[in-house]
């Protein structure tokens, strides 16, 4: 039996990792936030399929008339971090679509504004959602769910 199949982080290192990422919240003796210039916000992207391990932000990202990824702060304002798991902490809404129409499914977290941005999180949505002119797709406080395990 291979042990990689057992490897985990222990739980309380799971959540210290989140609050790392998403927070800037240095890990004691372990990692600190960058000094020099350390991210101030993380951006949600929203994607018509599932990004994928080597994917990067602009795979598979929608591309709806003034769509824009949308800037989180990294900090407990923007995310909730607690028991192993993050989620938004206020409302994250997109544009308004202009034109054109997709379907999302899937939504990342990444670094960039905009172009390729490294991918941090991704997952699948809940329920997939049309966009089409006049609708803007938007998350409530706490409807993006990332967890640790």
């Amino acid at each position: 039996r291979d042990a990689r199949d057992d490897m985990s982080k222990g739980n309380t290192f799971e959540n210290d990792f989140l609050l790392l990422i998403f927070n800037g919240t240095a890990i004691a003796n372990i990692a600190d936030d960058a000094s020099s210039s350390p991210l101030t916000d993380l951006y949600v992207s929203l994607h018509t399929g599932d990004v994928g391990e080597g994917g990067n932000q602009t795979t598979s990202e929608c591309a709806y008339g003034s769509y824009a990824r949308v800037a989180v702060a990294r900090s407990g304002a923007g995310w909730t971090v607690s028991g192993n798991a993050c989620s938004n902490a206020a409302l994250v809404q997109f544009p308004q679509c202009s034109s054109s129409s997709e379907t999302v499914t899937h939504f990342a977290v990444g670094t960039a504004s905009s172009g390729t941005g490294k991918v941090l999180y991704k997952g699948a949505l809940g329920s997939s959602l049309a966009v089409s002119s006049g609708i803007q797709p938007q998350f409530a406080t706490g409807d993006l769910d990332i967890t640790e395990d």
